[in-house]
């Protein structure tokens, strides 16, 4: 997919979204929170802080339930964000039922050119368990991109982390095989970044000149540093990221203010 920009001379404007875990019905609260409120505010706080973005990006989770309602509810909800958007699944996601609500629209694209920048849209789950792990074909298919790619930058999106962050729990579930995935990020001078979800916390580090982010989720967030399950009393928010023509990436990450949810923060055995 190529996407066409309006003004050339500008970095190019992202905005990720991950981790809605919309039900299947609207209102169906997790840990207490009402998802879709929750994301509510925080299209409310992108529209006020941001101008229009060029791309949206989804990295997982978008769905609580995997159901087909909520994925077409998440489409009508951000539809207006920017022109064009691209999603991938989470381990609560289901696929086939994304695909289903999606039928023929290019969110599902697995990549996007824009401007001199390419975007790599991976899936990092495995159907059943809650941990990440690329198959030999997906690790197979991010080889490839990049070799093909013609683009002088490349981001990469996935929902899992690849790199330890310091919660026990959570590193559990970081992806499994990572390291046969850096041996491949390691060959392309090219791949400048990159971003996922999962961990309901904000990342952004360096590897080997490689930026590491990772974001809030729009509904409830987790502890860091903690080594079992704990909600944190931080409210929802998203990334927004500015991608330049000489390879440098500007972010922030902005959170939702002036806001109290309704969340059960004694829960201690997640979700």
């Amino acid at each position: 997919m190529r996407i066409e920009l309006d003004n050339k001379q500008q970095p190019i404007q992202v905005i990720q979204i991950t981790d809605t875990h919309l039900g299947d019905q609207p209102g169906e609260p997790l840990l207490g929170m009402d998802t879709d409120q929750s994301l509510g505010h925080v299209l409310d706080l992108i529209r006020k802080e941001r101008k229009p973005a060029d791309l949206m990006l989804a990295t997982g989770d978008i769905s609580n339930c995997g159901s087909v309602a909520s994925y077409q509810r998440f489409h009508q909800l951000t539809q207006h964000l920017a022109p064009r958007a691209l999603w991938l699944p989470g381990n609560h996601d289901s696929l086939p039922a994304m695909q289903q609500a999606m039928a023929g629209a290019e969110e599902l694209n697995r990549c996007a050119e824009v401007g001199d920048w390419q975007i790599v849209m991976l899936d990092s789950t495995t159907p059943g368990e809650v941990g990440g792990n690329f198959s030999a074909d997906e690790l197979a298919f991010l080889r490839q991109t990049l070799q093909d790619s013609t683009a002088s930058h490349v981001l990469i999106c996935l929902h899992h982390h690849p790199v330890i962050i310091g919660c026990d729990w959570l590193d559990q579930q970081q992806v499994a095989n990572a390291d046969d995935f850096f041996a491949i990020i390691d060959e392309f001078d090219s791949v400048r970044g990159l971003l996922w979800g999962h961990i309901h916390q904000p990342i952004d580090q360096q590897r080997k000149g490689v930026r590491l982010m990772a974001t809030p989720s729009s509904c409830v967030q987790f502890a860091a540093n903690s080594p079992g399950f704990k909600l944190a009393r931080l409210n929802p928010g998203y990334r927004w990221l500015e991608l330049h023509a000489d390879g440098r990436i500007d972010t922030a990450v902005s959170r939702v203010t002036g806001v109290e949810f309704d969340i059960d923060y004694q829960c201690s055995s997640g979700y």
